[in-house]
């Protein structure tokens, strides 16, 4: 093993293998005898494909099934019948693809749509009209014959209004219809609804609720769903008479881990109920388990999986469950589970990776202001290389967006781009995150600028307190909301000694006015209300103090992002310029809110790499 400074070792893991290594998965499906998911396909600009287990691509290009529905989508496809039901993404109309066929359209132009739920051949979709004024939304029936597709009229809309929806279930009966609901003032994991509506006559029923998700039909009677009444996601059984509950809901699990997660997109499921009655659900605290419900209520069992990051009980099929998500063993993929026989297939990905390159992340709690702050670290690995004694490494930490999301220790060929070259990962779930209960959650209501940045910072000095971290060869990187926290934590000083910024938030003021309804509101239970608070989100501002920002600074972002607009970065790159401090700005025209193109994702990493080695004083191996 030879020795090497950080940062200079050698590395297979090179910026295009990272952009092709780890295809996004986006959900899957049993299609009678084979398994379908979504996969993005970064060199072709990031599309997302449908793939099927017998090998064939049901999706051809350019087709691209991607919902823009509250933004960020979710839910594009589904499938039934031997055909595929897909949103395009260029035109956000619904599709019906047999495959060796032509897609054929569903609904008329306009639209977008997502969230697709295909049940006894009946097809919902949440429907997002942003041409009138106000903006309206709804759950509606889509006919799969076609009858739609140019008549705006012959879809059947079961509920509609200027608020949020998610999630459409039918009942078996087909009379009745149950899904979630949100006012257009709040979040849906501050507050959410389910309701059910009768089909014959229009009854709708709303169930008071804390942060409701994803209803399931049990039978006629029952349905189950999520909700936080307790401080966490905890799988409730309601029985109805017809859309009016009988009685009171009742937990079916009572444990310190959430079935449940911020509802950001439409397709993610966090469990499924099967024909026998057990349900299949995700228990979530920092990572995830998969555990099966028996119909009795008796002591639920985990499955043995190697998934436990970010994972969706996508399908149910008699005894065979489909998951898809994350691992911190292997890389993202889709699992068919037999709960009978207890054999676990990887459909697709699920590759295990090379410990000696990839060590599983550690998870560390450090004290901070607010209370326990958690994080997954990922020191420097290299089979062939190490340092001289007594040198410290850089670390870069890694801040997620949302900031209502977690992060779980997954394996990363990103992460492994800086580790197996000798700079450790540091990712933090600052208060604020999902995956540890409304009480951490809610640490940031009003906070946001401050208990983020005291925890980010409280992780990096607890690293670095330890003696694994160089301090002063630090560095914060973070997109979008994580964006926010890096430039706040550089207006602070003191910790780190560089700063990336990946589409970050640079003034509130002008976030809030240029935002897209769906995050509106976010915050004001973030930082506050306007025009009151005014005073607040000026102060929180990195853009307020850029003048305080005295270490380098890249920046990085999408062109056509209409989340956090060029206008963010513009303007904090133009305060760094204006204040003599070394930065650097590089802009991707045709990327949105997050890099999708295999070009653009490699351009960054190598950007990236280039910038630390210059700040932190070594020089990355070729």
């Amino acid at each position: 093993m030879s020795s090497l400074p950080f940062g200079s070792w050698p590395s297979p893991f090179t910026a295009a293998s990272v952009a092709i290594s780890a295809p996004r998965i986006d959900g899957a499906r049993f299609a009678g005898s084979e398994i379908w998911w979504g996969e993005s396909v970064p060199a072709e600009a990031g599309r997302v494909t449908v793939r099927s287990s017998s090998g064939a691509e049901i999706l051809p290009a350019p087709w691209s099934a991607r919902s823009r529905v509250h933004e960020y989508g979710g839910g594009a496809w589904t499938a039934g019948d031997g055909a595929l039901f897909f949103v395009s993404g260029a035109d956000q109309r619904v599709h019906r693809l047999v495959p060796g066929g032509e897609p054929e359209p569903l609904t008329p132009a306009g639209a977008s749509y997502g969230g697709l739920r295909l049940q006894s051949g009946r097809l919902l979709a949440v429907r997002e009209d942003l041409r009138p004024d106000p903006h309206r939304r709804g759950i509606v029936e889509i006919p799969v014959d076609g009858s739609a597709a140019e008549d705006d009229g012959a879809l059947r809309v079961i509920a509609e209004g200027t608020g949020f929806f998610a999630h459409p279930a039918l009942s078996p009966d087909g009379t009745r219809v149950a899904w979630v609901e949100w006012h257009e003032r709040t979040m849906p994991w501050d507050e959410a609804q389910l309701a059910i509506a009768s089909l014959a006559d229009g009854e709708v029923v709303r169930v008071a609720s804390s942060a409701a998700l994803q209803p399931e039909w049990l039978d006629d009677t029952a349905l189950v769903y999520a909700d936080d009444t307790s401080g966490r996601w905890q799988v409730q059984r309601l029985h109805v008479d017809g859309v009016t509950p009988a009685a009171a809901p009742v937990a079916l699990t009572r444990t310190d881990a959430d079935t449940g997660y911020g509802l950001w997109v439409l397709g993610n499921r966090w469990f499924q109920p099967l024909a026998d009655g057990r349900v299949v659900a995700v228990r979530t605290n920092g990572r995830d388990e998969v555990h099966v419900l028996p119909a009795d209520g008796t002591t639920s069992t985990a499955l043995d999986l190697p998934a436990d990051g970010h994972v969706s009980v996508d399908d149910v099929s008699g005894s065979r469950v489909l998951l898809s998500g994350n691992s911190s063993g292997t890389t993202p993929g889709v699992w068919c589970v037999d709960l009978d026989s207890g054999r676990v297939q990887a459909v697709a990905g699920g590759v295990p990776s090379d410990p000696e390159w990839m060590p599983g992340a550690q998870p560390i709690v450090v004290d901070g202001a607010h209370g326990s702050v958690h994080a997954f670290a990922y020191p420097p690995a290299n089979p062939a290389h190490t340092a001289a004694p007594g040198e410290l490494p850089p670390y870069i930490v890694f801040v997620h967006g949302g900031p209502t999301a977690h992060v779980t220790g997954a394996a990363s060929s990103e992460v492994a781009f800086f580790t197996s070259r000798g700079i450790g990962v540091l990712d933090v779930n600052y208060g604020g995150s999902t995956g540890y209960g409304r009480a951490y959650r809610d640490r940031l209501v009003g906070q946001w600028g401050v208990v983020d940045v005291d925890d980010v910072v409280a992780a990096a000095r607890g690293l670095a307190d330890a003696g694994l971290a160089d301090p002063a060869r630090i560095a914060i990187r973070g997109g979008s909301a994580g964006g926010w926290t890096v430039l706040s934590a550089l207006v602070r000083g003191g910790t780190f000694a560089a700063g990336i910024s990946r589409y970050g938030v640079a003034d509130l003021r002008l976030l809030a006015a240029e935002t897209h309804d769906f995050e509106a509101p976010y915050l004001d239970g973030l930082v506050g209300r306007l025009p009151e608070d005014e005073h607040v989100y000026v102060e929180r501002s990195p853009l307020t103090h850029a003048d305080r920002i005295d270490v380098p600074v890249l920046l990085l972002q999408g062109g056509e992002d209409r989340v956090v607009p060029p206008s963010q970065s513009e303007a904090i790159r133009n305060a760094l310029a204006a204040n003599g401090i070394e930065h650097e700005y590089a802009l991707y025209p045709a990327e949105g809110h997050g890099f999708r193109s295999a070009e653009n994702i490699v351009d960054a990493l190598q950007r990236e790499l280039a910038f630390l080695g210059r700040v932190f004083g070594f020089t990355p191996a070729p």
